[in-house]
């Protein structure tokens, strides 16, 4: 399984956390109705603590769905 591209562990934040996600569900490598703790997968240990602390600030819940994190999302093909 491949860890999300290289964030520092001072450099997270829920924007980078948001990109990151959004690439894994475009991959089909996460489901957008996952948990949020179910990205404690591809985020290396000390950096998942940072991240964890960064989505608590902003209201999340590790048990809050991926697709709360995701936001708006446009189809172009509906």
């Amino acid at each position: 399984m491949k860890q999300m591209t290289a964030h520092k562990v001072t450099a997270f934040s829920i924007d980078a956390l948001r990109d990151d996600v959004r690439h894994l569900v475009e991959k089909g490598t996460v489901s957008r109705y996952q948990p949020i703790y179910t990205l404690c997968r591809y985020i290396p240990y000390r950096e998942w603590l940072c991240a964890e602390r960064e989505l608590e600030s902003n209201n999340y819940l590790l048990r809050d769905p991926v697709i709360d994190l995701l936001g708006r999302e446009d189809w172009t093909n509906d």
